[in-house]
């Protein structure tokens, strides 16, 4: 077997390649991503209580992944440029830190995986960002998939 088709980003020579997607048919398609800040005590304590210095982390970090989400072509070389129809970016403090869920939504030939594990990811270093005065140890855990779905292929679930 070929290196093409064992690997749909690789031609027949091992090169680096876009897939085209243009005979895929169009479909309404969802991915859920998750992730993990882990903070110390004083941190999750500064953000419920809202005493972060340079202010409203949780917020700051709910736009970033909003806006980072809507920067994957330009992030990750053979991501295809799609129209995110909606991003919907969760932050959750907990008392071992931030739990971040994001949700992308398109209407489009390919998914929005990376468009999800992007928006987690940017939303993470972003609240790192706000907070790294308080916390320089702060940790990034846990980015993947849970849900996808759309496509020839459905639902998948973690």
């Amino acid at each position: 077997m070929s290196m093409g088709t064992e690997f749909s980003h690789l031609d027949d020579e091992g090169a680096a390649r876009m897939v085209d997607v243009s005979a895929k048919d169009v479909s309404a398609r969802t991915a859920t991503a998750t992730g993990f800040v882990r903070l110390s005590p004083a941190c999750v304590a500064a953000l419920r209580s809202g005493d972060v210095p340079k202010g409203d982390a949780v917020s700051v970090a709910r736009i970033a992944g909003i806006m980072g989400a809507k920067r994957v072509p330009d992030l990750v070389p053979l991501c295809h440029p799609i129209a995110l129809h909606g991003v919907t970016v969760d932050l959750a403090i907990e008392d071992g830190g931030v739990a971040i869920t994001a949700v992308t939504r398109t209407a489009d030939r390919t998914g929005v995986e990376m468009e999800a594990l992007t928006s987690v990811s940017v939303a993470a270093l972003a609240l790192i960002d706000m907070v790294k005065a308080v916390d320089p140890a702060a940790v990034i855990t846990d980015v993947r998939v849970e849900e996808k779905t759309g496509g020839k292929h459905g639902r998948w679930h973690r």
